[in-house]
């Protein structure tokens, strides 16, 4: 058994397990990302109810955020990852096997709920980390966070150019059994000293919104941002394979594994964080994710040339949103300590519905003003943040 106190480094080798095991976990709720289309036609869904094929497993990544990771302050935490990531292998192999919406959608849902252990994972990491290295390592984490939610959409496009969308939840839920055996086998186990019930600890949850002031404004910051996030990739697959484009899925996934340069971001911040110049970096992180947005609306879509500054954008969308995700989180586990799965909790669960919220009214904005509106709508949303952080004392 692996013990570790909060004053010794965090062994590389269990960072990059812990980087590595977020990305594969986080990644299950974004494999349907770019494959909107091919799914809503084998499942018959309309165009505008297609954003659900992504907004269902966001919803259940924000309901097991609020009501799963919380538990983290309360059991040992080893356990509580082994049983998530049980859950999502059962909801992965019976989404693989759908053939009807409602199964699919269902499916999608628990997927959501077993991935939390995401977020078990993070601040378990930041617990056994010294403050002094703590941006570092959730940057590091993080990293390997952000690169699952960006690798996801490429290989979940090439598999289904290979073969057929069903694929990718099998071969999902292989991995996902090999990373619990791997987990059970070397994680180290850690059991919270908190006596209290769980209903007091979820309604403690948001009394932190009310009561800490870093939680609520990082929250609203992210949710902006990751709304605008959710719909550039729910919105962009659709566009790609549009007529102005004709792209096949190999093309889609081509277009989508360009973007994962961006998750560099989350390191380097984190380092920057570290130095203090949290501040800057996070006016510049709005900045380009809703300068990506802008850009988008200086092309004439069509043409080659739009198609390569359509990949500078989502290379700058990406890089802002991870660079202030990881800017966040360090900002919030420098909070207490005893309460920091709950703090994590309602952090990720409010900007996930967030997320849930922008892929759906991305499909929708598609659906009914194409491109141009889901832009706009995409850009509104980072200068939402700005202008509420603006209003932030130093």
């Amino acid at each position: 058994m692996i013990q570790h106190a909060a004053q010794t480094p965090l062994p590389s080798w269990l960072t990059l397990l812990f980087a590595a095991a977020c990305g594969l976990i986080v990644a299950n709720i974004y494999y349907a990302q770019p494959l909107i289309g091919p799914i809503a036609a084998s499942l018959d869904l309309s165009p505008q109810t297609a954003g659900l094929i992504v907004t269902m497993g966001q919803i259940g990544y924000g309901l097991g955020l609020l009501l799963i990771v919380p538990l983290a302050d309360l059991f040992e935490n080893k356990r509580l990852i082994l049983y998530s990531l049980g859950l999502c292998i059962l909801a992965l192999l019976c989404a693989g096997l759908s053939t009807q919406s409602g199964p699919f959608l269902v499916a999608a849902l628990f997927i959501g709920l077993g991935a939390v252990a995401v977020q078990i994972i993070v601040p378990f990491a930041a617990h056994l980390t010294p403050a002094a290295m703590r941006g570092r390592v959730i940057g590091n984490v993080m990293s390997g966070l952000m690169l699952g939610i960006m690798l996801a959409r490429p290989v979940a496009s090439f598999l289904t150019q290979l073969s057929s969308w069903h694929t990718i939840f099998f071969v999902s839920a292989g991995c996902m059994v090999l990373l619990l055996i791997l987990l059970l086998r070397v994680l180290p186990e850690r059991r919270p000293s908190s006596t209290m019930g769980y209903g007091a600890l979820i309604g403690s949850m948001l009394r932190l919104m009310v009561t800490e002031p870093v939680l609520r404004r990082r929250t609203i910051y992210h949710s902006c941002l990751f709304g605008a996030f959710s719909l550039f990739w729910t919105t962009v697959p659709l566009l790609l394979a549009s007529p102005l484009f004709d792209l096949s899925q190999a093309g889609i996934a081509l277009f989508a594994l360009a973007g994962v340069s961006g998750a560099i971001a989350a390191p380097l911040t984190g380092r920057v964080a570290d130095k203090g110049w949290s501040r800057p970096a996070t006016i510049f992180a709005m900045l380009a994710v809703a300068g990506a947005f802008l850009l988008t609306e200086l092309l004439d879509l069509g043409s080659t040339y739009s198609l390569a500054w359509l990949v500078v954008a989502a290379i700058l969308l990406d890089f802002g949103v991870s660079a202030n995700m990881a800017l966040s989180q360090r900002a919030i586990f420098l909070l207490p300590a005893e309460y920091r799965s709950r703090l994590n909790g309602v952090f990720m669960a409010t900007f996930f519905l967030g997320g849930a919220l922008g892929s759906a009214v991305g499909a929708w904005g598609f659906a009914q003003g194409g491109w141009t509106l889901s832009a706009w709508i995409g850009f509104c949303l980072p200068v939402v943040a700005l202008l509420y952080f603006a209003t932030e004392h130093r």
